[in-house]
């Protein structure tokens, strides 16, 4: 049975920019990925993505003929979810209300009409959802998501020991190690939520966690790092200074002190030393931020918020960021002050002013950025970078004051 995971029309633009680079259910919440979550809970070997064209070759649907079981990407499943999606009969669909949850077709090939015109049978689920709907629903969620990932991952396994006699260890019924992990006299504080440490992590010296936590394979939690709950790293990061809250996508860097709360990184990310995220404002008032899909700043109705930042984002050492800045794909922040609280995609600049970050630039540091993880800046990374820059050209308004150059002999 080919599972297929589709973007829901009317949420993936309330996801951008996170979503401007990637599917909805490839976005990270708890230690998995949405996508990932749906892999284990189904026990298929892979998922395919039905999601916007320019992402297609990067994120495949992967078989579309023959019968398969098409999911909302943005909803995350649990055991009984999971049970009754795999319980539909073919040409049956299961509704959250008017959210549909997931169907079962007999003929994949047909998804768009199926949907389009509706089901032969329609079931609700037993219980209510939870939907990714909103860009701080992933931090809001993510603490939850790690102990439901962390019950579903550890499940009738063993963990390696800490094997450090200088690191400290609280609820170690509550931590899991797999292969790999270096640990260096740090504390380890697991009794309000688990600790997860993937393969092949490191936590260097004096570091001090908090549960609940993930982190990814490969990743580094550097000396001196005050993780103070709710935190997931994904894949390839380091990580240092204080972290509250949040959640780094994979790829990414916060190596320095400095403090970042509630917020979402993205990959391919780099937070110079002694960045600063407000979470908070000065009058406890509910935090705005930028909305891609309503073109205005929207109220999130949290009293906590913090800095969301697209894939390839950059910012220089003591940036400072208020509390709810929304940073789209490849900026390039520096400079003294606050910037402004929504800084468009392939921005280049600070408070004092931002100019446009050219494409064959901000490819030139993608492809040495990608490189360090020996990874290749190839045709699709291309050709989504080349459609985010075109398709965020209205919000760097700063173009539109700059007259059109003619050059004699060409039209």
């Amino acid at each position: 049975m080919h599972v297929l995971l589709f973007d829901d029309p009317d949420i993936r633009p309330r996801l951008l920019p996170l979503t401007f680079t990637r599917p909805v259910a490839a976005l990270r919440c708890g230690i998995l990925t949405l996508a990932e979550k749906w892999q284990h809970r189904l026990g298929v070997a892979q998922v395919g993505y039905l999601t916007e064209g320019y992402l297609q070759a990067k994120f495949p649907a992967g078989e579309t003929q023959g019968p398969a079981l098409v999911i909302n990407g943005a909803v995350c499943p649990d055991e009984l979810l999971a049970k009754q999606v795999q319980a539909l009969e073919p040409g049956s669909a299961l509704f959250d209300g008017e959210l549909l949850v997931a169907a079962h077709l007999a003929d994949a090939t047909q998804v768009a009409e199926l949907i389009q015109e509706g089901f032969r049978n329609t079931h609700e689920v037993a219980e209510p959802v939870t939907v990714i709907k909103e860009l701080w629903h992933l931090f809001l969620r993510n603490g939850t998501e790690l102990r439901l990932d962390f019950e579903l991952l550890t499940a009738g396994r063993e963990s390696a020991p800490v094997g450090d006699p200088h690191t400290i260890v609280y609820a170690p019924e509550n931590i899991f190690i797999e292969p790999g992990v270096k640990i260096r006299a740090a504390i380890l504080n697991a009794e309000n939520g688990p600790i997860y440490l993937g393969r092949n992590s490191q936590v260097h010296e004096g570091a001090i966690i908090s549960g609940p936590l993930a982190l990814g394979e490969g990743s580094h939690i550097n000396p001196g790092a005050k993780m103070r709950g709710d935190n997931t790293v994904g894949p390839y990061c380091k990580v240092g200074g204080e972290v509250g809250n949040s959640i780094i996508m994979g790829y990414s860097n916060k190596g320095h002190d400095g403090y970042l709360g509630n917020s979402i990184i993205g990959e391919w990310c780099n937070l110079g030393a002694d960045t600063n995220t407000s979470n908070l404002k000065n009058n406890y008032a509910p935090v705005k931020i930028w909305s891609h899909a309503a073109g205005r700043f929207v109220s999130t109705h949290q009293t906590f918020c913090g800095l969301i930042m697209g894939d390839h984002s950059k910012c220089g050492i003591n940036t400072m960021f208020n509390t709810g800045t929304v940073v789209g794909v490849a900026a390039n922040i520096f400079g003294a002050g606050f910037p402004r609280t929504f800084i468009p995609s392939f921005s280049w600049g600070g408070p004092a002013g931002f100019e446009t970050f050219r494409l064959p630039k901000a490819g030139e540091v993608a492809e040495r950025v990608m490189a360090r993880r020996q990874l290749s800046y190839n045709a699709d990374e291309q050709e989504i970078m080349r459609h985010v820059y075109e398709a965020t050209a209205k919000d760097r308004v700063w173009e539109k004051a700059v007259p059109p150059v003619s050059i004699a002999g060409t039209e």
